[in-house]
């Protein structure tokens, strides 16, 4: 894959009105163009303040104009920022401008695409750019900044290097034929290679929490009809998302909102009560409560505490949060003369809340943030992969697992090499040490404009 030279010009900033707008170019003749700007060779990373005129003279902003010099810039390349105000006509005068002056309109993702192709970031830290962009809570933001730092990248090199080391002996054994592999030679490699695989499936472990810092912690919100969901949803919301009203039965779908509660992002889903003796459409919607409930993170199980007794769940919903995480709530607190009775013994928290008052809501909130808490795989690691590492993380480990079988089995040396080179494969595909264009193409597609 041949390194980008053409300069390449977009938006950095939000579209839309603002203070202030900023915009990026990168390529080649990026220093030719600072000079036309300018009026004279730009001093790299010292900012300029001037009056912005387009090819025919005139005057369309007073700007800040930063030039950063390859490859300590950004992308490895020239690159010039262009601070305007924040009007959204400006910004696209600045920009048609621009493109008028040699460049083209960067696609979704091409300055950090660029980064990478020029060996300023291995693709795991490019992955982390967006992370940090759509980071929704606290510790997801540390996650992404850890791995924008290379943490990642530092734990693969870690294995492949041990990968390697191994790999090197058993391809000298495959050269040299006529020596068989010594007893001790081979226990040896196979403690090392159970090392790695060890150490891959602690990698992908984090899969799950790496899903929940990106995407918040899935929280079903689940009970009988007129328990309460959607007041309990408004309440934690802070704005009436939901219709309330006495009638039962009155949400007949799902809905969802992204909330902040403590250092945790939750993605809340209010669902359609579970009515024993639904009508056809609130069957519906109790299908959709069943098909959330299957990806729920966590249960918020909504009980009325005026009811005489404790609801009947389906019992295959039963099932599902006696499998996961739960926290009982006791709402209606308000309408309750005394505090209501305690539920049966259970190792699952109980908060008693009103939210239509809400009394109770901040006891609610700190219990959900423990809860959080708990689905941290390692509390000192702030390493959580994605979807697609934990895809290459399993590839790997079956390569793995099958070079021990041969090893372990005594079979040919030939086949353990490749084994093991399949697992260098796999490996190289997180930090994009291969060579695979159709794969980078779609990642960096999902980029913003600008970034």
């Amino acid at each position: 894959m041949s390194l980008p030279s053409e300069m390449i010009a977009a938006l950095a900033t939000p579209a839309g009105t603002a203070a202030l707008a900023v915009l990026r170019v990168s390529g080649a003749d990026t220093l030719g163009l600072a000079r036309a700007l300018i009026g004279r060779t730009p001093i790299a990373r010292r900012v300029r303040r001037l009056d912005y005129r387009d090819v025919d003279g005139m005057v369309l902003d007073d700007v800040l104009i930063t030039y950063f010099a390859g490859p300590k810039s950004y992308t490895g390349e020239e690159v010039l920022e262009i601070s305007c105000h924040g009007n959204p006509y400006i910004a696209q005068r600045i920009l048609e401008d621009l493109l008028r002056r040699g460049c083209r309109p960067a696609g979704p993702g091409e300055f950090t695409q660029r980064a990478f192709l020029n060996g300023c970031m291995d693709l795991s830290q490019a992955e982390a750019v967006m992370d940090l962009i759509h980071a929704r809570g606290e510790q997801a933001l540390a996650a992404a900044n850890q791995q924008l730092r290379g943490s990642l990248g530092l734990r693969m090199q870690e294995l492949v290097d041990a990968l390697l080391a191994i790999l090197a002996r058993i391809e000298a054994y495959i050269d040299f034929p006529d020596e068989d592999l010594p007893a001790e030679d081979k226990f040896d490699a196979l403690a090392r290679l159970s090392r790695i695989i060890l150490n891959a499936n602690e990698l992908i472990a984090t899969s799950h929490y790496g899903a929940i810092l990106r995407d918040g912690l899935k929280t079903v919100i689940v009970g009988l009809p007129n328990a309460g969901k959607s007041s309990l949803l408004n309440r934690l919301v802070g704005h009436e998302r939901a219709l309330v009203s006495a009638e039962p039965g009155t949400t007949r779908d799902f809905l969802e909102e992204r909330i902040l509660v403590g250092p945790h992002c939750l993605r809340l889903i209010d669902t359609a009560g579970l009515n024993n003796c639904p009508g056809t459409l609130e069957r519906l919607g109790i299908a959709k409560t069943l098909e959330r409930a299957e990806e729920a993170d966590l249960f918020l199980v909504v009980v009325d505490a005026t009811a005489e007794r404790s609801p009947a769940l389906p019992e295959s919903l039963q099932a599902m949060i006696r499998q996961k995480k739960a926290i009982v709530v006791m709402n209606k607190s308000d309408l309750c003369p005394q505090p209501p009775p305690p539920l049966p013994s259970t190792d699952t928290p109980v908060v008693v809340v009103s939210a239509l008052t809400g009394e109770g809501v901040e006891r609610l909130k700190a219990t959900i943030a423990d809860t959080a808490e708990t689905f941290r795989h390692d509390p000192t690691n702030l390493i959580a992969i994605s979807a697609r590492h934990a895809e290459a993380l399993r590839q790997a480990s079956e390569c793995l697992n099958s070079a021990i079988r041969r090893l372990g089995d005594g079979g040919p040396i030939e086949l353990v090499a490749s084994d093991l080179r399949g697992v260098m494969a796999a490996f190289g595909e997180i930090t994009g040490r291969i060579d695979n264009e159709r794969m980078l193409d779609a990642l960096f597609s999902t980029f913003c404009i600008g970034k």
